[in-house]
């Protein structure tokens, strides 16, 4: 039997981009469903999304990613979920590469792993951090351990939710995955999305996102995971 599949996809103020990333996702085969939670956009990004035919949930305030995909879970109804950031253009069509191990039931979450970046961003610090936590709990040499471009079983979605909050939930799902001894296979892909760089905006992003990581840490900590 086919098994059907839900393509979820964050967005932030992603007008420009989230055209080419819904056409690309568009032509997977199997896709059954393809939901957009608007994350208290500015811009056109709920429109753009409405015209390609996707389903789109609007939040408002702003509720950041984790918060994003943990609203998501109400519209969730299919027997594979993958979630997508909103930037990836035309590389989301790599998303079919994480589908098929999970579709032939090799592994109940893949992640997608992502060439080296064009250009230096940060100096590894949030990565690194994330990377090692993996590696102790027994999850191997994690390439691209922050990545948010992943697909799981509905099983493995009903174990890893909800999700952490801010930008520490791909880190959370990962650790939790691992407790719970799921089979956590990363993905070699080429999708690109959109990269910080060494000013002033960039040190902010990779600011916020390591304090994020650390209270991952510390409640995977005090939960013993």
């Amino acid at each position: 039997m086919n098994k059907t599949i839900s393509v979820v996809i964050p967005a932030y103020n992603e007008e420009e981009v989230i055209a080419a990333t819904l056409e690309a996702v568009k032509v997977i085969t199997g896709v059954t469903a393809i939901i957009v939670m608007n994350d208290g956009s500015t811009d056109g990004t709920s429109g753009v999304a409405r015209r390609l035919g996707a389903q789109v949930v609007d939040l408002y305030p702003n509720r950041g990613k984790g918060g994003a995909m943990n609203a998501s879970l109400a519209y969730i109804n299919t027997d594979v979920v993958v979630f997508l950031d909103a930037d990836l253009g035309s590389s989301a069509r790599e998303a079919e590469k994480l589908l098929q191990p999970v579709l032939q039931e090799q592994c109940d979450l893949t992640i997608a792993s992502f060439p080296p970046p064009a250009k230096k961003g940060g100096f590894g610090l949030v990565k690194g951090t994330a990377a090692r936590a993996i590696r102790k709990r027994g999850g191997g040499q994690a390439v691209s351990p922050l990545s948010g471009q992943r697909a799981m079983t509905r099983q493995a979605l009903d174990i890893l939710a909800p999700f952490n909050e801010g930008y520490g939930v791909e880190l959370g799902m990962t650790l939790k995955a691992l407790q719970h001894g799921l089979r956590v296979v990363e993905v070699p892909t080429v999708m690109r999305h959109k990269e910080t760089g060494r000013n002033l905006e960039g040190f902010k992003h990779r600011g916020r996102q390591f304090l994020d990581v650390v209270r991952v840490l510390a409640d995977a900590r005090r939960k013993g995971i």
